[in-house]
């Protein structure tokens, strides 16, 4: 049996709230409420009694049949009328419910009552084609206001959404909507994109060719640019004559708690996607919790989540989390340096945005620019910042901390994935944290950190993250392949939902996660996670981005291979190569041994922004690179 994971770095900064931040939380007592969350079913009882049931349930969980959990079972709701409906007879009536902005400087705004009639016309509009109760529809668009409405109507009326990122290839589009065997496809004309306008229409009609099961594509008009529309009566329609003379009311359909909501695919290391299945009101209860109590929502809040709604990320934290709040989400089509690396920047002091959640790997792209962006725009309306997606190294940490949050705004690193929902380990503002760290888990979530056989590793030895208790957010199952659930979340490791992560606790209970477990590197008999030895390397000052593997070697096994994105100014030579490997040895110890670096213009990674270590792997071994549909570049 191989040795744990080695502990490399040691991060001993510790950040407590200031005065101000610990006034306004939602949360006054971290500990508390942590002790609180160890009645976990009474916890999330408690949490559901906030939104309108139409008939409440009458058990909080079914665990008779596990891993097949039920959550708040024989109750009825519905999403869509808790996210927007049930605000027309109060005072955000006519707030802002979407902020839409894109790289051009174009913005639009829609209330909760706009928002309310758009999808209620959208909803009467689907079922006059004969969308039912349980039929999938699937949406090809790209981050616009027109996405949410087909979400929310899709919601209301009890129909199941897919939605497929708008940068996916044809391919990868054909097999998801035939997996979900969509009746339905929403489509624009094209998505603005550094400068350009991609076609989306053009894709959308390739890939109509191989989806026999789409009985109506719906358009939206988005870039005006010139399309070609289908000669087929009734197979193609327009956005605006679709919803045009469609009554603005329509009645939400009450939901059964495990009714499905949505299928959203994420792609496996091999074989097919996965169709990660999610259902009803335990999302509901799980995605409007944690973003209220870790972002600490209050009523003058706008919330920023980078995150596009094709990935979970925007599922849960732009669209549905804040809109069961009734807070003013804002959605941003275009990318983070464009025009120029100021663009995030110039929108948070444009519009006052108070909380912004982004991913550490754009963080680490914008660092590259150095710091003159961000003091060229006034940030201090930001009081929560919150990073998700991979883990944060220190260095990206202390940089977003310093030069976003102005030392003021706390840091919310958050673990938790696709098939979660939901946040599982995170810190709330009234915590104390220490950059790197996701602290600890949310409460009502018991997570820990095992070997191979399910037992507790040592304080500050490495192992599996798993999760030991079931949350009202997972999900139910993979699309019609139960056994593939049971097998890689479920029947490794029995009785704990092994997330295929690996992590650390500190002498605090603070987890640091290490990395995907497919992704450590075993060197001379020691397991390394890539995040720390990343970690290493972007400490460097003339480092801006890294991804390490591992390279066979005939007496070590491994050593490290990496791959470095350098700041403007630098270029990999003789002596900052021996800089480098003196420094990372420094930072890590004589276990990592490094065998080659070279520098890159650009990493593998997926389009939310995750590093695809593997094709970096399969490329240097001469293998093929397997499912690459979410593949960047």
């Amino acid at each position: 049996m191989e040795r744990d994971t080695s502990v490399l770095l040691d991060e001993k900064r510790i950040f407590t709230p200031d005065t101000e931040t610990l006034e306004r939380a939602n949360v006054k007592d971290w500990e508390a409420e942590i002790e609180k969350g160890k009645d976990f079913k009474k916890y999330w009882a408690e949490k559901a009694e906030q939104f309108h049931w139409f008939k409440k349930w009458d058990t909080v969980l079914d665990d008779s049949n596990k891993p097949f959990y039920k959550w708040f079972e024989g109750g009825k709701i519905n999403l869509a009328y808790n996210a927007v409906d049930r605000w027309i007879k109060t005072e955000k009536r006519n707030q802002v419910a979407i902020l839409y902005v894109n790289e051009r400087g174009h913005e639009r705004k829609m209330t909760y009552y706009e928002l309310y009639r758009r999808v209620n016309q959208f909803a009467n509009g689907l079922k006059n084609m004969g969308v039912k109760k349980g039929d999938k529809v699937s949406m090809y668009l790209p981050m616009c206001p027109e996405l949410i409405v087909s979400m929310l109507a899709c919601t209301k009326i009890g129909a199941v959404h897919s939605v497929v990122y708008s940068g996916l290839s044809v391919g990868a589009f054909v097999e998801r909507m035939n997996d979900a065997r969509a009746k339905i496809l929403i489509t624009a004309d094209g998505t603005f994109r550094r400068g350009k306008i991609i076609d989306l229409k053009k894709i959308s009609d390739e890939a109509m060719l191989q989806c026999p099961t789409i009985e109506t594509v719906i358009v939206v008009k988005h870039t005006g640019i010139p399309i070609e529309m289908s000669d087929l009566s009734g197979k193609e329609i327009f956005y605006e004559r679709f919803m045009d003379e469609e009554p603005a009311e329509c009645e939400p359909e009450p939901m059964d708690s495990e009714d499905p909501l949505f299928i959203l695919y994420t792609s496996g290391s091999t074989g097919k996607p996965k169709g990660v299945l999610h259902t009803t009101a335990g999302y509901m209860v799980g995605v409007a919790t944690t973003t209220n109590d870790i972002f600490d929502i209050h009523n003058d809040d706008l919330w920023w989540c980078t995150g596009d709604v094709g990935w979970i990320t925007g599922h849960s934290y732009a669209i549905y989390g804040p809109l069961l709040l009734g807070t003013t989400t804002l959605i941003y089509e275009g990318a983070p340096d464009y025009p120029d690396p100021g663009a995030w920047w110039r929108i948070i002091e444009k519009y006052g945005v108070t909380k912004f959640y982004t991913a550490p790997t754009a963080i680490r792209h914008l660092m590259r620019f150095g710091s003159s962006y961000t003091r060229d725009y006034d940030l201090s309306s930001l009081k929560v910042l919150g990073t998700v997606g991979e883990p944060i190294n220190p260095e990206a940490w202390m940089w977003f901390y310093k030069n976003v949050g102005k030392e003021k705004a706390p840091i919310m690193d958050t673990w938790w994935q696709t098939e979660t929902g939901m946040h599982l380990i995170a810190p709330l503002p009234a915590a104390p944290l220490k950059p790197g760290s996701v602290t600890r888990p949310f409460p009502g979530i018991d997570a820990d950190v095992v070997d191979e056989d399910g037992n507790p590793v040592p304080v500050g030895k490495g192992g599996y993250l798993v999760i030991k208790n079931p949350w009202p957010a997972m999900f139910r199952t993979l699309y019609e392949d139960e056994q593939r659930y049971l097998d890689v979340y479920w029947n490794q490791i029995p009785g704990v939902y092994k997330a295929g992560d690996m992590a650390r606790k500190d002498e605090n209970g603070y987890f640091w996660i290490q990395g995907r477990s497919d992704d450590v590197l075993k060197i001379a008999g020691h397991r390394i996670g890539t995040a720390e030895v990343e970690s290493a390397f972007v400490s460097h000052p003339a480092v801006a981005e890294a991804a390490v593997i591992g390279k066979s070697d005939p007496i070590k096994g491994q050593v490290i291979k990496a791959f470095l994105i350098l700041k403007e100014n630098y270029v990999l030579k003789t002596k900052l190569i021996g800089d480098l490997k003196q420094h990372v040895r420094y930072e890590l110890g004589p276990v990592a041994v490094l065998g080659e670096i070279v520098q890159v213009e650009s990493l593998p990674k997926t389009r939310s922004g995750k590093i695809m270590r593997r094709v970096l792997k399969a490329k240097e071994a001469g293998e093929d690179i397997g499912d690459t549909s979410t593949l960047e570049e």
